[in-house]
């Protein structure tokens, strides 16, 4: 009885750390381009969590975290600079929206992928086109924790270049226990610093930055972002009737999707925009 006791205290442990433990999948993925990329997908089930990110062709790292409980997608790009063009350095943009989560498969099915052939070239099933984001609100990344936890770690870099919506706010202070004080504390418009010994403080209205040729002019700025393939549903079959009973059905397998995200937002100076030409 005690071997027994033994035999049964490790398997729930074993289970407990199978459970807790981040599953990843590699994935290899054709963009329009031909290229092929190499997708990281790891799924997190205790934090109700999933995480994309593959390196674009031009050196842009993309990081995709969809956090599941708070309705969150996060969409970190990690942009090279143009050595050519005085740009020296890389720099770190964070755009963060609302998540409805039947855009994409929960992180308890995606644990339970599993690859049969890990070396083939993969291709979305179905293009879902583009979406346009305009970002009219900075997010206080170090005050973000009641939009998700997980901002303020994936977006450390981008402190001052993390963005959201108001539409945004709106959906998030829906949630059960939210808090419309603290979300409102997080994020602020974008504004002109007054002028010295006045108070004028206005709302900022720029140009787009392809339509200006002053590298030091504020504008408005446009970054394409594509997630070439992605686990976007279940796919559901019908067993054989014995002519007695309705034919049930049963998961087969999973829908995949790509998604193209246009994100226009504020830059301080179009010198941090030069792909936007």
């Amino acid at each position: 009885m005690k071997r027994f006791n033994e035999f049964l205290a490790t398997c729930v442990v074993l289970q407990y750390f199978c459970h807790v433990c981040t599953t990843h999948l590699l994935i290899n993925v054709k963009n329009q381009g031909g290229d092929i990329l190499l997708e990281t997908i790891s799924s997190n089930v205790t934090e109700d969590l999933i995480t994309l990110e593959f390196q674009r062709s031009d050196g842009t790292l993309v990081t995709q975290l969809i956090d599941f409980k708070n309705e969150v997608q996060v969409i970190k790009a990690l942009v090279l600079g143009e050595e050519e063009r005085g740009q020296n350095q890389y720099q770190v943009m964070c755009f963060v929206n609302h998540f409805y989560k039947v855009d994409f498969i929960s992180s308890d099915a995606m644990s339970k992928l599993r690859q049969k052939n890990p070396g083939t070239v993969r291709v979305a099933e179905e293009d879902r086109g583009h979406v346009n984001y305009t970002m009219d609100l900075f997010l206080d990344v170090s005050q973000s924790k009641e939009i998700s936890k997980h901002v303020a770690t994936l977006c450390a870099e981008a402190a001052g270049s993390t963005y959201t919506r108001n539409d945004d706010i709106k959906q998030w202070i829906q949630r059960p226990g939210s808090s419309e004080e603290l979300l409102m504390a997080a994020v602020y418009n974008f504004t002109i610093m007054p002028q010295s010994g006045t108070n004028d403080t206005r709302s900022l209205l720029v140009s787009k930055c392809a339509d200006t040729s002053n590298l030091w002019a504020p504008c408005t700025c446009s970054l394409e972002l594509c997630v070439g393939w992605y686990p976007c549903g279940l796919k559901f079959c019908k067993g054989k009737s014995d002519g007695k009973k309705i034919a049930s059905t049963y998961r087969c397998g999973i829908k995949t999707c790509k998604k193209c995200f246009i994100f226009s937002y504020y830059s301080k100076i179009k010198q941090n925009c030069l792909w936007d030409e």
